[in-house]
């Protein structure tokens, strides 16, 4: 969407009034003092043709207390959905320059519940004190109440533009903890544009008028909310977005709700609170979903609902499939977040390179995966280049899922490598080193939507990701023998009787139990049971020549000689019925036992009872390319070449 024209004087104008705090904040403060003051200024320049309706209604009330049904009158008269029923306005509360801090506090105080809620999670009333106390409160409101940001100077639109780029600057400018609540714009706009991925030609395009909802369970300053409903308008003007967050962290959520309040689009969905623990929206269902989760946060403080959830509702609630490990919460959001399907949805989660593959076979984090692709939910990965966000440098992905799977893609899995597209920043901000370009993010669109003959794209089936985790069991093979660690478990007396035996062995543990018997016998009070068993336990020694022991006719599995091996799924496995993928499978295990492992080890075999279903995205791996090493003549001249340099300079030095 095309930027609105004069919005950056207005960026300029704040963000100069932005410099009146320096010496008396920390820099990574300023969002939090201009933005709400941008707030409140806009709120005020919306409410100002109708703020003497409403002054005149409270006034009709006496001293009811507002209600529901008082509340609902005022929004009526403001013909917006907040209001303010403090006499003061911007303007007016700075005419008593010695009590500007205590008319700003009344001013705030006058907001309807919805606004008020906003500044107060700013946790504005301490910054107010501070610019008081430091003596720049009264230039820095004088500056804002200047500001001209009426409807008729400055539409929702240019509102919304104005916002986002302030906080881009403010959260760039406090880049060493950006990163936990913002994400790069170039990263929002390429997950909005995967998102909506051929939805122009069939979803949006056409429709009279398409409504669509957009939810982001972490939606942290509402960037993506905003920049997916955005984009929908982009493909047509018609339609009508309905956009749901949760926010956990106070300020953050101020933000989301600021921005879509002073845009007058949904800021009462957005709910605060864990979106985990305390879903705002249990019942609803959306059309897009969208989130940038945190990476590798511990969910152990507040697990005992999501594993009460789990155990109680199973797949009847949001974590039916498994849950992950505690030090990382991504697949939390993902299952919450594909709970809220409806038909055709279409989820976007920027996730870690863990989720990918961590966990082994049977682990939460595998059977997440397998209930994923085995559903075919799974529509394809973007890899984005590392050092793109604020906080870390790590590789970080953009999964794409949809229950409603062109017939194109049905059954398979795009990854599309983006990890080398990228543009180095001339000046890095925390960790972020790279961002993506315009092109690039049209290229990466390109090549998920066409899914060309390209090196950067792969398209494989699901069972591609899954494997049978086997384990491969070979006979217990023990001679019994008496050694020095025998030895020292018998008490002195038994010892000195049977230190000439050093050496001895039987071949089965029933001809040992013969010399275990001599030694009880010469021990003087005899050897309890437990120094017996240790003495059984000394003796036995791994034999490769010994014959295996029996236990019920079938040779016993020796664990210090278990060993496991994974195997790819047999082809066309998920559409199986289980019959027939517990026959394959059987039949896949004993081929590869037969063909790989018995021309090595001819004794071994397969323990099916003990076979694991795993999954995992091997992304690196499917597009390594082997570079053989150079030639060793090539090395050797190179090497040559730096011993002469060597020996240049030192002569050079005299050396």
């Amino acid at each position: 969407m095309s930027q609105p024209q004069g919005f950056q004087d207005k960026v300029a104008f704040i963000w100069k009034v932005a410099d009146k705090l320096r010496g008396s904040f920390k820099q990574h403060e300023y969002g939090s003092v201009m933005l709400p003051l941008l707030v409140l200024r806009r709120l005020d320049a919306v409410l100002e043709p109708t703020k003497a309706q409403v002054l005149r209604q409270v006034a009709s009330f006496g001293d009811k207390k507002l209600g529901p049904g008082e509340d609902l009158i005022l929004k009526g008269i403001a013909q917006v959905p907040f209001y303010n029923t403090s006499p003061l306005t911007f303007s007016t509360l700075l005419a008593d320059d010695k009590n500007v801090a205590d008319n700003l506090h009344a001013y705030i105080t006058g907001l309807s519940p919805a606004a008020y809620e906003v500044i107060e999670r700013y946790d504005f009333a301490g910054k107010v004190a501070r610019m008081d106390a430091a003596g720049i409160l009264y230039g820095v409101l004088s500056d804002f109440a200047d500001l001209h940001i009426g409807p008729d100077a400055v539409s929702n639109e240019a509102m919304g533009f104005i916002f986002e780029e302030l906080l881009r600057k403010f959260s760039e400018m406090s880049n060493e903890t950006a990163g936990e609540h913002y994400t790069p714009r170039e990263v929002i706009r390429l997950v909005v544009d995967l998102l909506l991925s051929g939805q122009s030609a069939h979803a949006l395009e056409g429709v009279n008028t398409p409504v669509r909802t957009v939810y982001d369970p972490a939606a942290g300053t509402g960037g993506m909310l905003t920049t997916a409903m955005d984009r929908i308008r982009d493909l047509n003007k018609t339609a009508k977005v309905a956009v749901y967050g949760q926010e956990l962290n106070p300020e953050t959520w101020a933000i989301a709700r600021s921005d879509l309040l002073i845009q007058d689009v949904g800021s009462d969905t957005m709910a605060f609170g864990n979106s985990l623990t305390q879903d705002a929206y249990p019942h609803v269902k959306f059309d897009y979903m969208l989130a940038n989760p945190p990476y590798g946060v511990d969910w152990k403080s507040y697990a005992k609902p999501i594993q009460d959830e789990a155990a109680s509702l199973g797949y009847g609630g949001r974590f039916g499939a498994g849950l992950p490990r505690v030090s990382d919460g991504s697949f939390l959001f993902l299952q919450h977040m594909l709970s809220k399907m409806k038909t055709g949805s279409r989820v976007g989660i920027v996730l870690s390179g863990s989720p990918l593959f961590s966990g082994a076979a049977g682990s939460g984090e595998s059977e997440i995966r397998r209930w994923i692709i085995e559903s075919d939910w799974l529509e394809g990965i973007v890899a984005l280049p590392d050092q793109m966000f604020y906080n870390t440098g790590i590789s970080t992905y953009v999964w794409i899922l949809t229950n409603a799977k062109p017939a194109h893609r049905a059954g398979s899995v795009a990854l599309i490598d983006g990890r080398e597209m990228f543009t180095k920043m001339r000046k890095s901000l925390g960790d972020k080193r790279k961002y993506l370009s315009d092109d690039a993010i049209d290229e990466l669109v390109r090549l998920y939507d066409d899914l060309p003959e390209d090196a950067r794209v792969k398209v494989l089936p699901n069972e591609t990701f899954g494997f049978q985790r086997l384990t491969v069991e070979r006979p217990l093979r023990r001679r019994w023998e008496i050694t020095d660690e025998v030895l020292n478990l018998l008490p002195d007396d038994a010892r000195a009787v049977f230190a000439g035996t050093l050496g001895t062995t039987a071949a089965t543990e029933k001809e040992f139990r013969t010399l275990l018997d001599g030694m009880v016998a010469v021990a003087e009070g005899g050897l309890d049971a437990k120094t017996q068993r240790a003495i059984l336990k000394a003796a036995a020694v791994y034999d490769e020549n010994a014959a295996p022991i029996l236990k019920k006719g079938a040779p016993e599995p020796d664990p210090d000689l278990r060993d496991f091996e994974n195997i790819p799924l047999p082809a066309g496995y998920i559409e199986m019925s289980d019959e027939q993928r517990t026959k394959a499978l059987r039949e896949a295990a004993e081929t590869h036992l037969r063909e790989e492992i018995h021309p090595y080890v001819p004794d071994a075999w397969i323990d099916h009872a003990k076979t694991k279903i795993g999954y995992e995205i091997p992304f690196t791996r499917q597009f390594y390319v082997y570079t053989p090493p150079r030639p060793v003549d090539e090395i050797a001249a190179e090497l040559r070449d730096l011993e002469s340099q060597i020996q240049d300079w030192m002569r050079g030095l005299g050396l």
